[in-house]
């Protein structure tokens, strides 16, 4: 029976909806971040406000929520020419890809939150990965989710859990999501989590944090921010 999870744990909509998921699934949480020398590095200092909330305002998850982890991964800003790692104008790719994919990014941060988990005794890696409402990224697929998981659990010979639960549902959804997650764990309902979303958690490819709209802080043109607000407003509809 799975019992202890690692959250990759950007602070951002979605991984902070993932971290809500395992804090409601399971007995113990721990969370992984990744210094890779991204454009919004802001992301990293969002991440500990959106954690101190949710210490704050669900003290029934914060028994749960364990150490948190941050990794320095500047190497995959080294070999990665990408919009997310260089100061460059946002494009679709002759591959037909944005280039804000960072190749090969997913597949070292399963790597190293494995290792990361065999040391702490977790078996269970949740990730934010969606096939639904992304950007055509081949390492946020089903198939190398599942591909990474059996690899991982040969390679550290211990089973592991690559648990992905916004894999099949869009922004939209995702917004309802974390609705229901906080309408079971707080007695106030379901906003005050969505509230927690839109106020602390940090997604702007730009890394701004001074324009303030009604699904939270960013540019409002990049494609995060895009995506985002346009969930938002399928989700009030």
């Amino acid at each position: 029976m799975h019992r202890n999870a690692l959250v990759l744990f950007s602070g951002g909509q979605d991984s902070t909806t993932c971290l809500a998921h395992a804090l409601a699934q399971y007995e113990r949480v721990e969370t992984l971040a990744f210094d890779y020398r991204q454009r919004h590095l802001v992301e990293l200092e969002a991440r500990l406000q959106v954690l101190a909330q949710v210490r704050a305002q669900f003290p029934q998850w914060a028994n749960k929520l364990g150490e948190d982890h941050l990794l320095d991964l500047g190497v995959l800003g080294q070999v990665s020419e990408t919009s997310l790692t260089r100061d460059m104008a946002f494009k679709m790719e002759a591959s037909g890809l944005p280039n804000t994919f960072v190749p090969g990014r997913n597949l070292l941060f399963l790597t190293l939150a494995a290792a990361l988990a065999y040391r702490r005794d977790l078996d269970v890696i949740v990730t934010g990965v969606c096939e639904t409402d992304f950007s055509g990224y081949p390492d946020c697929r089903d198939d190398t989710m599942k591909a990474m998981q059996i690899a991982l659990s040969l390679g550290m010979d211990r089973r592991l859990l690559i648990e992905t639960p916004l894999m099949w549902i869009d922004k939209a959804q995702t917004w309802q999501l974390a609705y229901d997650l906080g309408q079971k764990a707080h007695a106030d309902g379901g906003d005050q989590l969505v509230d927690l979303i839109v106020e602390h958690t940090h997604t702007c490819y730009m890394g701004d944090r001074t324009h303030r709209h009604n699904w939270g802080y960013g540019c409002g043109t990049c494609p995060a921010c895009d995506l985002r607000a346009k969930g938002w407003e399928r989700w009030k509809a």
